[in-house]
């Protein structure tokens, strides 16, 4: 079954949210369905490499979703539980799956979440800081060491209301993973190219920028490169893809141990294959029947469509 994650070279920790959320697309609607940037981040990058979560929910979060993260060896010591409600997320899709309309937001217990990681949580070799306040990346980064790859992910909201505290965050870690609007916002760069290199120049030796069913830009010292999306015919609910992704690019970089520039290309492949999944139905429908196999598969239909 994890033919994938047989010899995994290093452990992720994943620092996010874990929400119930309630979706509306052009395909129909899930109420109350498992979401949040930890989860799906978690979910992805369990298919390459083993992964700590660290997140926050309340006592009314359904047990058979913690027992779903627990069937792909995600370990949840760091998932805290508090009396209150779970975070949730309502929002609508219209026909433009890269847009979306937030319905309402409660943040709930996760409004006071300050996590205090475990001690051998400190020393993950890759972490990942999922789309949460710059201030919270801040007090997550006081807590580890000895990390060889730190990832952190951000939105419009954090740019437009912390962004010197997110400067802050960005000169303390290796990668920085973001929309094409987010990329643009944060460096007043309306190209792209331009864009990405700005993004090195802050800080990350590392900057991929999603163009959600366009593809995803790569750069890092000296180089640049561009890759398709994966096509879909048609994409149910976009929701938790672009996390899919960045747990699919980290996971195959923790799998293999090292960050070069030939394995940072395979890993964009290898995040757009579980993006490409992840849309294919609501929350984690069609997640939970994908296997190794089909991700092999995905990964040499890509390959030989973009060869010529």
């Amino acid at each position: 079954m994890n033919s994938l994650k047989s010899s995994p070279e290093g452990t992720i920790l994943v620092v996010g949210s874990v929400a119930l959320d309630t979706v509306e697309t052009p395909f129909g609607k899930a109420e109350e369905v498992l979401g949040g940037s930890a989860t799906y981040f978690a979910y992805s990058a369990s298919y390459f490499s083993r992964v700590n979560l660290v997140g926050i929910v309340g006592t009314d979060f359904p047990s058979e979703h913690l027992e779903f993260l627990k069937s792909r060896g995600v370990d949840l010591r760091g998932l805290e539980r508090k009396e209150g409600k779970t975070f949730r997320w309502k929002a609508r899709y219209g026909e433009d799956p890269n847009e979306r309309e937030t319905l309402s937001l409660c943040l709930n217990v996760f409004q006071d979440f300050h996590p205090q990681l475990l001690e051998d949580y400190r020393s993950s070799e890759y972490v990942f800081l999922a789309n949460i306040d710059p201030d919270l990346h801040l007090e997550i980064l006081e807590q580890i060491s000895g990390s060889k790859l730190i990832a952190c992910d951000t939105m419009n909201i954090w740019i437009e209301s912390k962004k010197e505290i997110l400067l802050r965050t960005l000169r303390k870690v290796d990668a920085l993973i973001l929309n094409d609007s987010e990329a643009r916002m944060l460096t007043g760069e309306m190209n792209l190219i331009r864009a990405g290199k700005s993004i090195l120049d802050l800080g990350p030796r590392i900057a991929v920028i999603k163009k959600g069913e366009h593809g995803a830009l790569l750069f890092s010292e000296g180089s640049y490169f561009a890759s398709p999306a994966y096509p879909i015919e048609s994409i149910y609910d976009p929701t938790g893809a672009g996390d899919s992704f960045a747990g699919g690019f980290l996971g195959y970089l923790a799998k293999n141990g090292n960050e070069g520039e030939e394995n940072l290309r395979k890993a964009i492949v290898y995040g757009s294959v579980m993006a490409s999944y992840t849309v294919e139905g609501f929350s984690f429908n069609r997640l939970k029947s994908l296997t190794e196999a089909d991700l092999e598969q995905r990964y040499k239909e890509f390959k030989k469509l973009t060869q010529f």
